[in-house]
């Protein structure tokens, strides 16, 4: 029975990720010819986003949001453990951004397209040099006040654990005197963990930290920003 219940439920969700994807595919073809920005794609997959948390009955909060100064540019930096991060982060936080990711994305179907229309930072994880280019090239093409966000461990956690933080957006920041924004997303392993296509209802917290300003740091400081906001997140997360 319970296998039974598992299949209808990896259906139940691959239905409507597939029904969304067509559905939306042609306002986001339009939307990616008339908004040069990228903006209003991503205004459009924040529907995608909402329609898959009602459907698997997933509910997001968020605590902290007025530590968000609107119009202001930060590199987000937040933990990683399923796929619901995104669902809960493209929704709950408010504010334009853009992700850093893998290149192999792009060649989803749909799902890539939408991610490129949205003028997404596509990265080759394999190759520290050529990713930092990418970030940095995709920076200069940001509309004023949007946003970049990473996930600082470069994959999702098998059992929770923050991993070792890799860095690229850390980089970005420090070299563009960009503000760092720590972001701390909890229960989402709960609801779909790495591996697994069989999700569970339930609810996710996002929590916003205090910003960090990267004025005063430098490359050969690098370390000390990165371990600050590993202590962070860790910290945010061990409050449960």
């Amino acid at each position: 029975m319970k296998y039974v219940i598992n299949l209808l439920k990896c259906i139940w969700l691959f239905f409507w990720a597939s029904c969304m994807s067509v559905i939306l595919f042609i306002p986001m073809t339009v939307a990616a010819i008339f908004s040069v920005t990228g903006n209003l794609v991503f205004n459009i997959s924040k529907l995608w986003a909402w329609t898959m948390l009602i459907v698997t009955g997933v509910k997001v909060h968020i605590k902290g949001r007025e530590k968000i100064k609107e119009g202001t540019q930060y590199v987000i930096i937040s933990n990683h453990q399923s796929q619901y991060d995104i669902l809960a982060l493209v929704t709950s936080l408010k504010i334009q951004f853009r992700w850093v990711i893998k290149k192999e994305l792009l060649y989803v179907p749909l799902f890539g397209w939408a991610l490129y229309a949205a003028k997404n930072v596509f990265i080759d994880r394999g190759n520290r040099e050529k990713a930092i280019a990418s970030i940095n090239k995709a920076v200069n093409r940001l509309p004023q006040g949007v946003s970049l966000l990473v996930f600082a461990e470069g994959t999702r956690s098998k059992d929770g654990t923050l991993q070792k933080f890799k860095k690229g957006g850390f980089t970005i920041a420090i070299e563009r005197k960009i503000p760092l924004l720590p972001v701390v997303v909890k229960g989402s392993r709960a609801i779909l963990p790495k591996g697994s296509f069989v999700f569970h209802s339930g609810s996710i917290e996002v929590v916003v930290c205090d910003p960090i300003p990267t004025d005063h740091y430098t490359h050969e400081k690098i370390d000390e920003l990165i371990a600050k906001t590993h202590t962070i997140i860790k910290n945010e997360l061990t409050r449960g």
